[in-house]
């Protein structure tokens, strides 16, 4: 544990080493949104969400970058350097989810910079392609856990370990892609998704400890200490924001953080105010797509607390306060008899 408190710290300090200069290079190359006029997946305006975002506009996005960048060389230095014992395609797993979604994440985040009042389309890709792009990657990393590394379990509260088969490919790769797009949807207010994600770290954490999970453990040790130094930056009024290149990295790997402990039902309850928020919005959108009108008032959920006039700071701090109670609730249901 003394080693993977180590390199917690040291991964610490070498993120808040480098991010000043880092947010003053987003500045130099205006990584950032000249104006405030967002539209959901149907390209339909969101003028509520442009409401209460507009003054954020000037801030820049990107910070996942530093995440990836750091977290990646830190890994792969710890892995080497201390000789821990971690099998190859784990470690692939690990490492191939975290930088090809932050590439994925990376190409959109681009794409806003290059388009910008331009309106060049040639650039971009629709979101259906985008998505359909997320789920190629999450069928890969769950063919890996298939083939490579013999996941064909669910550990289910109550029942023990259910084998599903070659069903597991498509429950990984849904799993893999769920949280992709929900810490996404997440990362709309200052410090929500990276707080909420410093507490499933932390909780997961104890998980791999507790399965003597070496090599996970000390990933995971090392996203914790990036992530929080991060997070300095991002709480209100945020200095930088993650990006689509960091949402969309740290959402597909906190699912396979999650897969790999074997602990599906904890990483449910666990990111349980993640399920929230992508759960209030594919309701929302499943209401414009089937029925033509909206079912709820505002999606997604901390929208519409913004709605009812809570303060930014009110509804992070809170939504920490729920997520630390999932966690508390997640432990306990993956260790009760």
């Amino acid at each position: 544990m003394a080693q993977i408190l180590g390199f917690t710290l040291l991964s610490l300090f070498v993120t808040s080493l480098l991010i000043v200069p880092f947010i003053d290079f987003l500045y130099k190359i205006k990584l950032r949104r000249e104006h405030q006029q967002t539209r959901d997946i149907f390209d339909k305006p969101t003028p509520v969400f442009d409401k209460f975002n507009s003054w954020k506009v000037g801030t820049p996005f990107g910070g996942g970058l530093l995440i990836i960048i750091v977290v990646t060389v830190l890994a792969i230095w710890g892995y080497g350097m201390f000789d821990i014992n971690i099998p190859g395609w784990e470690a692939f797993v690990i490492l191939f989810t975290f930088i090809s979604f932050g590439l994925l994440g990376l190409y959109d985040d681009v794409k806003k910079l290059i388009n910008g009042d331009h309106k060049i389309t040639f650039f971009g890709l629709r979101f259906r392609y985008k998505f359909l792009l997320q789920w190629i990657l999450a069928f890969i990393i769950a063919f890996v856990f298939y083939y490579k590394l013999g996941y064909t379990f669910l550990f289910i509260r109550g029942i023990g370990l259910a084998s599903i088969g070659f069903l597991f490919i498509p429950f990984a790769a849904f799993v893999i892609v769920s949280f992709a797009n929900a810490f996404n949807i997440a990362d709309g207010l200052d410090g929500l998704a990276s707080g909420l994600l410093l507490i499933c770290l932390v909780a997961f954490l104890a998980i791999a400890s507790s399965n003597v999970d070496q090599g996970l453990g000390i990933f995971i040790a090392i996203l914790l200490g990036s992530v929080a130094a991060f997070l300095y930056f991002n709480v209100y009024k945020a200095r930088i924001w993650l990006g689509d290149v960091g949402s969309l990295s740290l959402g597909a790997s906190l699912a396979v953080i999650g897969l790999l402990t074997g602990k599906i039902t904890a990483l449910a309850i666990i990111g349980g105010v993640f399920v929230l928020e992508v759960g209030s919005s594919l309701i929302q959108l499943a209401g414009k797509k089937f029925l033509k009108r909206k079912l709820l008032p505002v999606a997604p959920i901390h929208l519409y607390f913004l709605k009812r006039g809570w303060d930014e700071p009110k509804i992070v701090m809170r939504a920490w306060l729920l997520g630390a109670f999932f966690a508390i609730l997640g432990l306990y249901i993956a260790y009760v008899k």
